[in-house]
């Protein structure tokens, strides 16, 4: 059966008025350059997930953020690992926040400017955007180079990157340290565990250096500036930027409130950390002391301990006592269990076992 040119037309108009209402309620990029005025890391962070999802692969995008102090770890990290929380803890201001792409683990202030360039996959080519951001740099008189990585480096010292492919899309990111608190980095970023072993992907400790060290005057807005119109010249992109916050209209706040709220939960920051196994041991006065604990998705899977050497007043029952404490901690979350849930109220063998287990995933 045929259908009358107006009855199409009317279906037509139907169809634009619906998409129309579909794209107010729930709006797609719509631009190319994107900067952020928050420095809140969940909402910057949820932001970017948000343009890589929905942004037209074919089209270039350019997003720049700054975030308040602290600790980003990549998609498959393990926090324990990777981060010094007993110096994390000593910040309450500073928390630490798993990222949805992969790489290597940064520290983030507003002494740094974050950037990522979205691209289809097929036109991905890092050491492409590399370049970009290295003429961005050369073009502040700074003597930048990229390596054999694509990290960007000022002679040995890095002071950029990490990327991530799915499916038809791509995107490129990097930090580039201006004159971000390196004390305060090589603080937090520093762990001891060399007995974790873990199937996440560790980081690279690599010497770092802020850009002023080379050119003092060189600001966060400079540094916008030269990586815009880097951008721009390449990809020809002659808009205007979009300067997005917490109440903007450009983005699906709804979208990116739902992975604020993923981003900061338990589940996410901790329990979408890959397996890995933990020995540690201990000489006490009454004796020798080696445990190992396993653990999956920030849940204790296996945990023991065995006793060696242990003084006449230690008895095997006792013993026995302390092997079936340890062994009852499969099942918690690893290094979310209290004091108080862990250790009992006296003093001997059990409670120095009892502290030194709970020190050995706190810190």
């Amino acid at each position: 059966m045929m259908l009358s040119s107006n009855i199409i037309r009317r279906v037509t108009q139907r169809s634009d008025v619906h998409f129309r209402r579909l794209s107010s309620s729930f709006p797609i990029p719509q631009h190319s350059i994107y900067v952020s005025q928050s420095t809140d890391p969940y909402f910057n962070l949820s932001v970017e997930d948000w343009l890589y999802r929905h942004k037209t692969p074919e089209d270039p995008l350019l997003f720049i953020y700054r975030d308040k102090p602290c600790v980003v770890i990549g998609r498959n990290q393990n926090p324990w690992k990777e981060i010094n929380l007993t110096a994390l803890r000593d910040m309450p201001s500073v928390p630490f926040v798993r990222r949805r792409s992969g790489g290597g683990t940064v520290y983030h202030d507003l002494g740094n400017t974050n950037y990522s360039i979205h691209l289809s996959r097929h036109s991905f080519d890092r050491s492409v955007t590399a370049q970009i951001i290295l003429r961005a740099v050369r073009s502040l008189g700074v003597n930048a180079r990229v390596n054999d990585r694509n990290d960007i480096c000022i002679e040995d010292k890095k002071i950029c990157s990490a990327y991530k492919i799915v499916k038809n899309r791509a995107y490129h990111h990097g930090t580039m340290l201006i004159s971000t608190q390196l004390e305060t980095l090589g603080e937090l970023l520093r762990s001891r565990k060399d007995s974790m072993l873990t199937k996440g992907v560790a980081s690279v400790p690599s010497p770092v250096c802020n850009l002023r060290q080379h050119n003092v005057n060189i600001s966060h807005e400079q540094f916008c500036e030269a990586a815009i119109s880097e951008f721009r010249r390449v990809y020809d992109v002659n808009e205007e930027v979009q300067r997005i916050s917490e109440n903007t209209d450009l983005v699906d706040l709804d979208d990116v409130h739902k992975g604020v709220t993923e981003l900061s939960s338990w589940e996410w920051a901790y329990g979408q950390t890959p397996e890995f196994t933990y020995t540690k041991s201990v000489v006490f006065e009454w004796g020798n002391v080696a445990a190992q604990i396993q653990s999956k998705h920030g849940i204790i899977l296996e945990s023991s301990v065995r006793i060696s050497n242990a003084a006449a007043s230690v008895s095997e029952g006792l013993i026995q006592e302390i092997e079936n404490m340890a062994a009852s901690l499969e099942g918690q979350r690893y290094g979310s269990i209290p004091p108080d849930a862990l250790i009992s109220s006296g003093i001997g063998p059990k409670e120095d076992v009892q502290w030194w287990l709970h020190d050995m995933m706190w810190n």
